[in-house]
């Protein structure tokens, strides 16, 4: 690990202000994703601001009847939240679904949406990789590509984004808020949080430099069933080949989300209205376009079998 510097901000002010002033800085939360890409160097930031200590670790119910959800609010916290487990059981489900109690207890909600992917061509400093070292290339395009993505990616690169959180947010159409240096707040529609590669994959989300996230809106509950089917692996500790993230009412409509296929959760909205007519003609719109490896083909099939068994299960319950 290379040296580096440290500072401990008090308000979200000192933390987008230092930021923008010095060069290579980097927050750090909880600090389970970048500690480790810091051991590997493949981040190495100049100087770290702790942000842990700035309040924005609460969960509090809005004006329309929504929650907002404080940016430090750790992932035990919010999965166990009695308004959460109650209204929005998808998102607490997700939650449990990913990492390991101890990582969750650590883990933070602006973190978790700030993951970055387990592509393991990205985390080899040794192997070409445009989403670390842009213009590089991109050894995953005809290397081992079995976890990979096979839809919204592109010539530079197919790496996954890898939170399970992120697609019940997405399923939720959840609201990020940030602040900047001015003190100007910013609202990004989760739909457009993450940014697909392109010719610039290393550029993940819409975040300016000097923005710092604050919080997650959730809107007013929408009621019917929630799912959260992890196809892994192995049973614990592992990320998702597919995930499907489902909100299935008693007419049979709802909605439906997809993770680990693409570079951000992956959500068609007009899929939506394929529901009752069956899993294959909602996985027809939802995968429009896709362009799997040989490797992970197999993919294209586990996201329709998966919406099956979520579709049967919203029908027996």
């Amino acid at each position: 690990m290379k040296a580096f510097t440290y500072e401990r901000a008090g308000t979200p002010h000192e933390a987008v202000t230092a930021l923008a002033q010095i060069p290579g800085a980097r927050f750090i939360a909880g600090g389970t994703n970048l500690l480790d890409l810091m051991k590997l160097q493949i981040e190495t930031p100049e100087h770290l601001i702790d942000i842990g200590r700035i309040g924005l670790d609460t969960i509090d119910d809005t004006s329309d009847g929504g929650l907002r959800i404080g940016a430090l609010v750790r992932n035990t916290d919010l999965a166990t939240d009695m308004r959460v487990r109650r209204h929005y059981g998808v998102l607490s489900r997700a939650l449990v679904a990913g990492a390991s109690g101890q990582l969750r207890n650590k883990a933070t909600t602006s973190g978790n949406l700030l993951q970055r992917t387990r592509c393991p061509y990205f985390y080899d400093p040794n192997q070409p990789c445009n989403k670390r070292q842009p213009g590089a290339g991109c050894a995953a395009i005809g290397g081992i590509s079995r976890q990979l993505g096979i839809i919204g990616t592109s010539e530079a690169c197919i790496a996954t984004h890898p939170s399970d959180m992120a697609v019940a947010m997405r399923l939720l159409d959840a609201t990020v808020e940030t602040i900047n240096i001015r003190g100007q707040s910013r609202r990004i529609p989760i739909a457009d949080f993450h940014r697909l590669p392109g010719k610039s994959p290393h550029i993940e989300t819409s975040l300016n430099r000097d923005e710092l996230i604050t919080s997650v809106t959730l809107p007013p509950p929408l009621g019917g069933n929630h799912f959260y089917r992890k196809v892994r692996d192995r049973a614990s500790y592992a990320f998702a080949l597919v995930s499907v993230a489902a909100i299935i009412q008693k007419d049979g409509t709802g909605r439906i989300a997809v993770g680990g296929i693409a570079p951000k959760p992956w959500r068609v909205e007009a899929a939506d209205s394929e529901i009752p007519k069956g899993s294959e003609a909602v996985a027809a719109r939802l995968m429009a376009g896709a362009s799997p490896t040989p490797a992970n083909a197999f993919k294209v099939t586990l996201v329709e079998r998966t919406l099956a068994a979520v579709i049967q299960e919203a029908k027996a319950s």
